[in-house]
């Protein structure tokens, strides 16, 4: 698919650099539309030999991607049809759900991607972001959560092998079980992010970082890549993965009682942008 046929998604390519900007309204849910134009462009843009630098950010200022559509635990066998590509590892994906794929997909690509955040991102939005590469975030304009333990669930889209390397086995629990909201200060403290920017300073920092970095040669930025990877490893991505969708199975689908929790959730409100703007406080008011 051509970048100018996604509906969810804005691409534009400059000197080296594709600006991926999520225009999905009400809220950048991802849904089937945004989740298989994101694995198309996964496929797509690796071969791109025009684009050294990824950066993915927001037409919408209250919310980089808000979460996974709570429609897939109203009805499970609509996630198990979105698009199951191959994210191209190499290795067993046959465990994995496609918003693990997805994760897989970004995490292999060849060049750098960077988030540049301001809104909310909670659950799969969260993931998606902590798949790239970098993350840089508005300070006083952002927030973080995992708020799936609220909806009856644990993360299933790659948060808990991904968290753990980036803030340590303890926050990640704090994470993954309070299921708060984050501020982009305490992010950054937690290393969750690289940097908490004053707002107005977020868009000229990441553009002239990408820039930097796009002027590389694309052999410079595969080995530093492959390099660090290398280094960070602390386990298989994929074997964890695994892992996690064979514990996500054990509380999803959820029971009835939970599926009637987050059905009255959704008609209170919950994937309105109101509701949206506090969904922890929209979940905990459901009895």
């Amino acid at each position: 698919m051509p970048y100018d046929a996604y509906k969810g998604l804005r691409v534009t390519i400059e000197a080296g650099v594709a600006h991926v900007t999520f225009d999905h309204p009400p809220v950048n849910m991802l849904d089937t539309v945004l989740i298989n134009e994101l694995h198309d462009f996964a496929g797509v843009v690796r071969e791109d030999e025009r684009v050294r630098v990824i950066v993915l950010e927001s037409a919408d200022s209250e919310f980089f991607v808000a979460h996974v559509d709570l429609g897939f635990m109203l009805n499970p066998e609509t996630f198990a049809e979105l698009a199951n590509p191959e994210a191209g590892t190499g290795g067993d994906e046959s465990l994995i759900n496609p918003m693990q794929k997805l994760v897989l997909r970004l995490r292999a690509l060849p060049q750098v991607t960077i988030a540049k955040l301001t809104g909310r991102l909670r659950g799969g939005g969260n993931e998606l972001a902590m798949a790239l590469d970098m993350r840089f975030a508005a300070n006083g304009r952002t927030w973080l959560g995992q708020p799936e333990t609220r909806m009856g669930i644990i993360p299933g889209g790659g948060a808990t092998q991904l968290l753990p390397s980036l803030v340590g086995r303890a926050r990640a629990l704090e994470v993954i079980l309070g299921g708060n909201l984050f501020d982009a200060q305490t992010a950054e403290r937690y290393g969750w992010i690289n940097r908490a920017l004053p707002a107005g300073e977020l868009d000229a920092f990441v553009d002239a970082l990408a820039r930097r970095i796009a002027a590389l040669r694309p052999e410079q930025i595969g080995a530093a890549k492959a390099a660090v990877s290398a280094a960070a490893a602390v386990g298989n991505l994929l074997e964890g993965l695994g892992e996690e969708s064979r514990a996500l199975g054990a509380v999803y689908p959820a029971p009835d009682a939970v599926v009637e929790r987050i059905r009255g959730a959704v008609v209170a409100g919950a994937q309105t942008r109101e509701g949206e703007l506090d969904l922890e406080a929209s979940l905990d008011r459901v009895p």
